[in-house]
């Protein structure tokens, strides 16, 4: 499957929205069950930690996260890396993983940027 960077896109800022953040079955379908994230905090996550700490994590509906410098990085036919800035003066990377015709995120990491 060719990579499709606008996939990647939508994949990756869909984690953005309340709608998705506070479902855990639309997050639990996004990470995969290998999952790991670095957190910004320093903490390590793995998928079931993420989907609890989002199921109640409170977002204001109208709160948009703005994605610059977004850029893949095709890693092998079935690995990407995706890194871009966010809004909250954060370095994000990403490592999506394709499987049975879908991708899920394997590992994300949240830098702080200091100002």
């Amino acid at each position: 499957m060719k990579l499709d960077i606008e996939e990647l896109f939508e994949l990756e800022t869909s984690l953005h929205k309340k709608e998705i953040r506070n479902s855990p079955a639309a997050v639990a379908a996004l990470l995969a069950d290998d999952f790991t994230e670095f957190g910004s905090s320093g903490r390590i996550y793995d998928k079931p930690a993420i989907i609890e700490l989002l199921r109640n994590e409170a977002v204001a509906p109208d709160q948009k996260v703005t994605v610059e410098n977004f850029a893949v990085r095709e890693l092998s036919p079935t690995i990407a890396l995706v890194t871009y800035l966010s809004s909250k003066s954060t370095l994000r990377s990403s490592i999506w993983r394709l499987s049975k015709s879908r991708w899920q995120m394997i590992f994300h990491q949240g830098t702080r940027i200091s100002q």
